[in-house]
């Protein structure tokens, strides 16, 4: 059992904050003349070739659990499942909007807590979750008006990636991380090429081979790259600190998309997108904090 570490992790947090939005970029850049599943299959194919290799050259642990098998194959079920959404949202929305509106994921987890494991949830987070609501509602009108339903993928990004974080937190702290990580790639390239050779050969036109052009492939390269390192970091984090310390450093996330989609996209949010990503940092914010103060004092909580 790895003892927390909570500076470390803190950043490796930070690392993987950095990094996730530029491989966001990137695909956002791809996703007009490759298919969404080709650059998912890229990105886990590119993370098994990285990481299978050291797990073997440093004899790193394979063996795990049948529950941890079990955990680990749902755990890359819902990694192809929300990259694909985030994907998908990035084709059609500005990077700072589609990482934005996938962090309503603080409030789905702790809905899902609450209706699903039957956790206390008081009052001041419910209307803090509600308010975050609100906030996200207000970035994703206008995207709304703009492309219709296609706006909605990041909730979905959202909703995934909650299930992901919670089955990675019950990994991450008896499995190595490179060794998950490698496992990961593994599944999920296995999965995968069978689904586009077989979408190929019927001709269904998300599921089809597309030979990219040669400085797309630099591209595709960094997109695997960068995304095998983001997850490892935010793997290797979750291990060495609690999920709710490094929660608030995941928001850093939002100014760095921000940033990255004016240098590349010339994309900045309009007004009420501005502000309702600030409505929905601060309520995730402070729902963050609240669960901190609870944790160290349960007679805070009062009934919802």
């Amino acid at each position: 059992m790895t003892q927390d570490r909570p500076v470390l992790g803190i950043t490796l947090m930070l690392a993987f904050c950095v990094i996730a939005p530029m491989g966001d970029a990137i695909a956002k850049l791809l996703s007009d003349s490759l298919p969404i599943s080709q650059l998912v299959l890229v990105r886990f194919v590119i993370q098994a070739i990285i990481l299978v290799p050291i797990v073997w050259l440093t004899r790193r642990p394979w063996r795990m659990r049948r529950l941890f098998w079990m955990l680990a194959a749902l755990r890359t079920l819902l990694h192809i499942l929300g990259i694909s959404a985030m994907f998908t949202a990035l084709k059609f929305l500005p990077l700072a909007d589609a990482v934005a509106i996938a962090f309503v994921m603080p409030f789905i987890m702790l809905l899902l807590g609450k209706l699903f494991l039957q956790e206390e949830v008081g009052r001041r987070r419910l209307i803090a979750c509600s308010v975050g609501f609100a906030g996200t509602l207000m970035v994703v009108q206008p995207s709304f008006v703009a492309v219709g339903w296609n706006a909605l993928w990041p909730l979905a990004v959202a909703v995934i990636f909650a299930f992901f974080m919670l089955v990675t937190r019950q990994l991450a702290k008896d499995t190595d991380p490179i060794s998950l990580q490698a496992v990961s790639g593994v599944m999920a390239t296995l999965v995968l090429i069978p689904a586009l050779l077989l979408g190929d050969a019927i001709g269904l036109h998300d599921l089809t081979v597309t030979f990219p052009e040669w400085w797309d492939v630099w591209l595709l390269l960094s997109i695997g790259i960068l995304g095998t390192l983001a997850h490892l970091f935010m793997t290797w984090s979750l291990r060495f600190a609690p999920s709710a310390t490094l929660a608030p450093m995941q928001y850093l996330e939002i100014p760095m998309a921000t940033l990255l989609g004016w240098l590349i996209f010339q994309d900045l949010p309009n007004g009420l997108s501005s502000l309702g990503i600030a409505i929905t940092i601060g309520a995730g914010l402070y729902v963050i904090l609240r669960e901190r103060a609870i944790a160290r004092d349960p007679g805070l909580e009062t009934p919802a």
